[in-house]
């Protein structure tokens, strides 16, 4: 399918680990799906004119109410949707971050993210509903710490 025959959704997510070993993730409520809510990394969709860099910044932001500023990117992910009347690709990008301010909890109103927690990274396979962009996120983490063999 050439690139004119499908939308293109361009998202950009920051997975920001404490010291405590604990992950920032956000809880999105499926706005009108309550059944796909689900814990995410803080981020999201990227505006017209807007860099990634600063939409991912933008969305943290938001999402957690933390000032962050990024410090390395970690990778890239797609999806398609061939479900919808017109075909949609997805291209997500992650990235490190580091808070420079800020303080817990979400600024957006009436908007698809409910909270913002720190959850023990050990313990976020367990939850009962988790974004694939979480585990995406985490696992493209990993990769990075872990040296080539």
């Amino acid at each position: 399918m050439d690139f004119t025959e499908y939308d293109t959704r361009v998202a950009g997510y920051a997975v920001i680990v404490d010291p405590a070993d604990r992950v920032l993730l956000s809880w999105w409520n499926g706005e009108a799906r309550p059944e796909l809510a689900a814990w995410s990394l803080p981020g999201g969709g990227i505006e017209f004119a807007e860099a990634v860099e600063d939409g991912v910044v933008r969305e943290v932001h938001e999402e957690s109410g933390y000032h962050v500023e990024l410090n390395g990117f970690l990778g890239t992910s797609t999806w398609i949707d061939t479900e919808r009347p017109r075909p949609r690709k997805g291209v997500r990008l992650f990235y490190t971050a580091r808070i420079v301010g800020g303080a817990l909890g979400t600024t957006e109103v009436a908007g698809s993210t409910d909270r913002a927690e720190w959850l023990p990274r050990a313990e976020v396979d367990a939850l009962p509903s988790v974004a694939d962009v979480v585990t995406i996120g985490l696992d493209l983490l990993a990769a990075r710490a872990t040296p080539p063999a």
